[in-house]
């Protein structure tokens, strides 16, 4: 039972050290308003003289307090070899940090000195807060196992650098421990005030409205109103909690000043509660040694209650950290050389990976994607860039292109105008207006192909992040390396890819090659326009049957436009009426 208290401060270290608790421990939680006297209450506990102190609010940031009993000698074994000041006596006391790991502070002023320290560390040296923790381990013969979190106390008023809604942060805070159902409330309340004024019963009861897990603790007994006396409020008639309040009497400023130590003072506070005529019938109720002998009782027993499920969801915990780890293999072994054989190995592996995705080899990738349901309907890697190359750029593109878009007869017109200059008009067409003309659609392929650039470029970013394997995704550092040096490597081709298609376009608009098989030059045109006119009189001839008479007709010459010749022959009555008679 001894062991189970140390047992939880072990796991409240490692959830302290990652920075998130994935479990509610089971903790005393100490709330009240400012100057209630809760960090005189833990020190009357700890029995040293070892809190911050001064006027307004001195608890700035929650101080994870876990007290370790070192009657049987067993943490004096783990002390520092190089510190003089260990003995392995066992009345020592010191103090140890888990923002300073290994250093036995043996002087508890040093103790105060490291709290003020790392308080202004984060929340500055003018009374600002903060909700990350100082956790703090005290090693005594003279205390019980207890772990202990003191918060800064309620205040209304912000003071130096504390923001307007400061007493709404702080009961955020509060909030935020007290709410862990397994946490039990410590709520401290002077008592020469109205219990039912009290912040802390206040704020507990918000989480705990039956009062199951929460402990009242009456402090300034001793300064009550002369007459007046909190034997209702520890007899439960007045605020009812199921495990009762417990009245102690701490040290008064002047006390501080005088220098009275704690054992005095623990002594002097037994002497009031033993002499005095109504306290000494509840003694068990009274005095700091019984709010410590009941608070590790208290924690103790629901320790107990909570350890099933504590261990239960440690030990799933812990299974999900045994898959994870078997996911990643295993561990590369640290000689240097070996470790370049296994940055070598995962580089090659992404190689081959990424080809293989190019050449469409790349099963695995293929059966991952095939429990996608969305992927399972889109193409990838290599036959995607086909698709982009064949279906995108020049079908979609190129072929669905007109090749007079944005030409107009006036553009026309201006040109042949243009190219002739001041001789005007002219019976054959300029070379130089045709290929200004030419030179303008040409330059439209300009940007179709770069665009087919951007297309290729962030398919084969895409296919990078599908090269990744299970072997590659052990080492997080690594893959973002090779991410960033292959889309790196990628933008550096793409500008010289860009310069290439806009040179391309440039040569083809720097010379007009017209003896090219597929120009369709003077002589070519001539013929198709005759097809064409000779297929649009054969349909005429076809769809009309009065015509066949007129076919007969020798005088009926129809005009031919001789494919060896530049003059058009036509009927010989040039004012005929005839409906087939056609002139070029």
């Amino acid at each position: 039972m001894d062991q189970l208290i140390p047992l939880v401060n072990k796991l409240q270290d490692v959830f302290g050290a990652i920075g998130h608790s994935s479990i509610d421990l089971p903790q005393i939680t100490v709330v009240g308003s400012q100057s209630a006297g809760k960090s005189s209450v833990l020190e009357h506990i700890v029995g040293r003289d070892f809190l911050p102190r001064g006027t307004g609010i001195c608890t700035r940031r929650p101080l994870v307090l876990q007290l370790y009993n070192t009657s049987n000698n067993s943490y004096h074994d783990n002390s520092d070899n190089n510190n003089n000041n260990n003995n392995n006596n066992t009345n020592e006391e010191w103090g140890e940090f888990l923002h300073i790991p290994g250093k036995r502070f043996y002087n508890f002023n040093e103790i105060r000195d490291e709290i003020t320290l790392e308080t202004d560390r984060l929340t500055g040296t003018n009374k600002g807060i903060s909700n990350k923790s100082i956790n703090l381990k005290i090693y005594s013969p003279n205390v019980l196992n207890l772990t202990l979190v003191d918060l800064p106390g309620i205040t209304k008023v912000p003071t130096g650098d504390q923001p307007e809604n400061v007493e709404e942060q702080i009961r955020l805070m509060c909030l935020e421990f007290i709410s862990n159902p397994n946490a039990i409330i410590l709520a401290v309340t002077a008592a020469n005030q109205d219990i039912a004024n009290s912040d802390g019963l206040k704020l507990a009861r918000m989480v705990d409205p039956d009062g199951i897990r929460t402990v009242g603790v009456l402090t300034k007994v001793d300064i009550m109103d002369h007459g007046t006396d909190c034997c209702d409020i520890l007899s439960n008639n007045i605020i009812p909690l199921r495990r009762g309040y417990i009245a102690v009497i701490n040290r008064s400023q002047k006390d501080i000043q005088d220098n009275v130590s704690i054992k005095q003072a623990l002594l002097k506070e037994q002497n009031f509660f033993n002499t005095h005529q109504k306290y000494r019938t509840i003694i068990n109720q009274c005095g700091t040694s019984n709010l410590t002998k009941t608070l590790n009782y208290i924690l103790v027993h629901h320790i107990k209650e909570c350890l099933p499920d504590i261990r239960n969801k440690v030990i799933t915990m812990l299974n999900d950290v045994n898959t994870n780890m078997a996911s990643l293999g295993e561990s590369p072994l640290s000689n240097s050389s070996e470790l370049g054989k296994t940055l070598l190995r995962l580089i090659s592996l992404f190689s081959n990976n990424f080809r293989n995705i190019v050449e469409g080899n790349d099963m695995a990738t293929m059966n991952n994607l095939s429990y996608n349901s969305n992927e399972q309907k889109e193409i990838y890697g290599g036959a995607r860039i086909a698709y982009i190359f064949n279906e995108l750029f020049v079908n979609k593109t190129i072929q669905q292109m007109n090749p007079f878009e944005g030409l107009e007869d006036v553009d026309i017109r201006t040109a042949i105008a243009n190219a002739n200059g001041v001789k005007g008009a002219s019976i054959f067409l300029a070379q130089q207006a045709f290929e200004f003309l030419v030179r303008k659609q040409i330059e439209r392929l300009k940007e179709p192909g770069l665009q087919c650039i951007e297309y290729v470029f962030d398919e084969l970013k895409r296919m990078t992040y599908h090269a990744d394997c299970k072997d590659i995704s052990r080492f997080p550092l690594l893959r973002d390396s090779i991410y960033e040096v292959v889309n790196r490597l990628l933008r550096n081709c793409m500008i010289p890819t860009q310069e290439m298609i806009t040179n391309l376009i440039q040569i083809e608009m720097g010379y007009i090659n017209t003896s090219h098989p597929d120009f369709s030059g003077g002589k070519n045109a001539v013929d198709s326009v005759n097809k064409k006119l000779n297929n649009n009189n054969n349909n005429n001839v076809t769809n009309n049957p009065n015509n066949n008479n007129n076919n007969n007709n020798p005088n009926n010459n129809n005009s031919v436009v001789s494919p060896n010749a530049n003059v058009t022959t036509t009927n010989t009555n040039p004012i005929s009426n005839n409906n087939n008679n056609n002139n070029i």
